[in-house]
């Protein structure tokens, strides 16, 4: 007789407490292998695929795709043990590694295991003997997703067209993709909400009572209601929780970026790896934290203590599909320009491709956030709690400019520090944020630490 075992959603990680289905992979029948994907969900931090520590045959899942769903909640059960003809009189062989136990690790985003050389999908001839197999308190009817007919994988890799669709009603399997390869884009759900939707008649007016008349339909006259989950779920509690908790203080400063620019220029017309400009400012906010550790900080509020951290994990602000997300460059105090090149650009792919790790997008000391790419000269951000400090880097656009007592038109940058006032005063603030700005100016400073 198999034994069944019920997976649940495993602890995530880093405070990540729910996760949205959003594709199975694996159907009710279906045999699964020791560590074989069986969902892909999105948390409010990245998209994953949840693996199975268990191997056999699955009988139930639990959720459609779309719903949110707390961590320790059931995904699917799978029937241990089942021979070739408990599986419907397809002869399948057991996967390895199936033992009860099953693997014991169902972190997400890591296997728990070696890599299985080839995975397949055997659907037995009577899917309904397997789902007999669970005990009787344990099976759930299938649900809608469940007693659809087969397809293969839908040719859509951005979160936001999936929820753009499913929001929607649209099925992606029924729209012909217009990007490489057959790739559904934004446009092509666009197009399909436009075929789909249809003229509402207007009701006619009661003979008793006039009936005000709205402009556009009435959904508009009450306002569109967008739900606060996932990554903006997320976005929203921390910057809530910043405000609530952070006194903080901003001050700003103007500097002339001419020569950085030109250094730059410079170190990557001399060939070798190109340096990106974001790689050298943060190479100038690890230096300017090495002398200014008070923000590389943050507050133990219970304790009424402040914990200077050794390392700086620093975040940069990247701009996604999903959203604003700050990927975290860990140990940053240790790479040179070229390092942080590498590895700010490894980290600004993976957030635009959705693939991000919990833990590459938490545990940040200090946060760079360059928002010049949006056109604007300032801003006064919102620290990233619970750091104690955020540099704000503006637009470099040409200016009006007294250079060396004479009006020149030079590359002009303007530099914001948000600070938390618990860990320092004005002073500490204002010495960081002009060896910033001695730095943007005169980049030979940085030469014995670039």
């Amino acid at each position: 007789m198999p034994e069944v075992r019920e997976f649940a959603l495993p602890d995530l990680g880093e405070g990540l407490t729910e996760a949205e289905i959003v594709r199975w992979l694996v159907s009710v029948g279906d045999v699964v292998e020791v560590d074989q994907p069986v969902v892909e969900v999105e948390t409010a931090k990245a998209m994953v695929e949840v693996p199975c520590p268990y191997g056999g045959v699955v009988t139930a899942r639990f959720g459609e795709e779309g719903a949110e769903i707390p961590v320790g909640s059931p995904l699917i059960t799978v029937a241990i043990g089942a021979s070739g003809e408990d599986r419907g009189g397809s002869r399948v062989e057991e996967p390895a590694g199936a033992e009860s136990e099953g693997s014991g690790n169902v972190l997400v985003g890591y296997g728990t295991g070696a890599p299985v050389a080839r995975r397949r999908r055997v659907r037995p001839t009577s899917p309904a003997h397997a789902v007999a197999a669970a005990p009787a308190a344990a099976p759930v009817a299938p649900t809608p997703a469940d007693t659809r007919p087969p397809a293969g994988p839908v040719p859509v890799i951005s979160p936001l067209v999936r929820r753009l669709a499913r929001e929607n009603g649209i099925d992606l399997r029924g729209i012909t993709g217009t990007g490489p390869q057959g790739l559904i884009l934004r446009a092509d759900v666009e197009r399909a909400l436009a075929r789909t939707a249809a003229p509402t008649a207007p009701a006619a007016p009661a003979p008793t009572a006039p009936v005000p008349t709205v402009a556009g339909p009435a959904s508009a006259a009450v306002g569109e209601r967008v739900p606060l989950r996932g990554l903006r779920g997320a976005v929203a509690e921390k910057l809530s929780t910043s405000r609530r908790e952070i006194p903080d203080a901003t001050c700003w400063v103007d500097a002339d970026a001419t020569e950085l620019l030109a250094a730059r220029r410079a170190m990557n017309a001399a060939g070798g790896p190109k340096i990106s400009l974001l790689a050298f400012l943060a190479r100038i906010c690890t230096a300017a934290l090495a002398r200014f550790p008070e923000l590389n900080a943050t507050v133990d509020t219970a304790a009424r203590e402040i914990v200077r951290l050794p390392g700086v994990h620093l975040g940069f602000a990247a701009q996604t599909e999903r959203g604003l997300v700050v990927p975290v460059v860990r140990d940053a105090h240790e790479r040179d320009a070229t390092g942080l090149t590498e590895e700010i650009a490894r980290l600004t792919e993976s957030a635009r491709a959705g693939t991000l790790k919990p833990a590459e997008l938490t545990g940040g000391t200090f946060t760079l956030n360059n928002y010049g790419v949006f056109g604007v000269d300032g801003s006064t951000p919102i620290i990233n709690h619970p750091e104690a400090a955020m540099l704000g880097v503006g637009r470099i656009t040409p200016k009006p400019w007294v250079h060396e007592g004479e009006l020149a038109v030079r590359h002009v940058v303007q530099l914001s520090l948000t600070f938390d006032h618990r860990v320092c005063d004005g002073g500490t603030a204002g010495g960081f944020l002009r060896y910033v700005a001695d730095c943007v100016e005169h980049p030979a400073v940085l030469l014995r630490t670039l």
